[in-house]
């Protein structure tokens, strides 16, 4: 007896972004290394790339996430 059962398919109303395929998918028909989501609607999964910029460049200039303090970054 397996411990985990792999999914095959998914929930109605869960909605991927394939980054394989570039399309919203419902349930997770892919790999999850080649997705993103779930997302609650379509519209969401459609923007996942964007969310996904925008939360980077979030993170790139968050100096919480920086070992050096901002005051010394320009001290190279």
């Amino acid at each position: 007896m397996s411990v985990f059962k792999k999914r095959t398919q998914g929930k109605p109303g869960e909605w991927y972004y394939c980054l394989e395929h570039k399309k919203v998918e419902e349930g997770p028909d892919c790999p999850g290394k080649d997705r993103f989501g779930p997302y609650a609607s379509p519209d969401e999964a459609r923007h996942a790339m964007e969310t996904a910029r925008e939360r980077n460049a979030d993170w790139e200039t968050d100096p919480r996430w920086h070992d050096t303090p901002a005051d010394e970054s320009d001290k190279d």
